[in-house]
């Protein structure tokens, strides 16, 4: 009678485990088939969430009506800075239109957000005043303070792959060859895409 009362009290002592384990079992058969593939996030609903690398994921078990992930817009391929520096001057300070400066800083902020490494290259233009030789050094110590704003705004040095002067040889059409408006930085972007 001794060893059926241990019995009982051990089969008492166990029963409260036994039931855990019981339940334990299909919430760990469960967390096995609900893996992470069966987790998403996505903001708003119904689209597809792009991680902090660029990646586009999407759960396998969730919805198959997402949007497509979308790619951060390009930087364009060609872009003109019109900064009109004052007459036979380059640095920044010597900027006649302050939004032109505003839109060189919203592309400089618009290449360091997406997650392709451009290839820049920089060229500085001039108005018809003074002579070619003349024309061609100013154009490229315009392009040279580009160059220098952009890095001190977070553009890689080893992204700008050159920098060089076309003086007066390429006008903008339509436009007064001896305007401020001839007096400009065209700034390309070589990518993939």
């Amino acid at each position: 009678m001794r060893k059926h009362k241990n019995i009982l009290r051990l089969a008492s002592l166990a029963a409260p485990f036994a039931v855990a384990a019981v339940l334990a079992v299909p919430t760990a058969a469960s967390a096995g088939d609900y893996n992470m593939e069966h987790f998403w996030s996505a903001k708003p609903d119904g689209t597809a969430w792009v991680t902090n690398y660029g990646e586009c994921w999407q759960s396998l078990h969730g919805p198959n009506d997402l949007e497509p992930c979308v790619a951060p817009p390009a930087v364009p391929k060609e872009f003109n800075v019109r900064l009109n520096f004052e007459f036979d001057k380059y640095r920044i300070e010597n900027i006649v239109n302050d939004g032109e400066l505003q839109r060189l800083d919203d592309y400089i902020a618009q290449v360091n957000d997406t997650p392709v490494r451009e290839k820049i290259s920089l060229v500085g233009h001039t108005d018809a005043k003074g002579s070619e030789a003349y024309n061609y050094q100013l154009g490229m110590r315009r392009a040279e303070t580009v160059h220098d704003y952009m890095i001190s705004r977070g553009i890689p040095a080893e992204d700008i792959m050159s920098v060089e002067s076309r003086g007066e040889l390429d006008m903008l059409p339509g436009v007064d060859i001896y305007s401020l408006e001839q007096r400009r930085v065209t700034i390309k972007a070589d990518y993939e895409g």
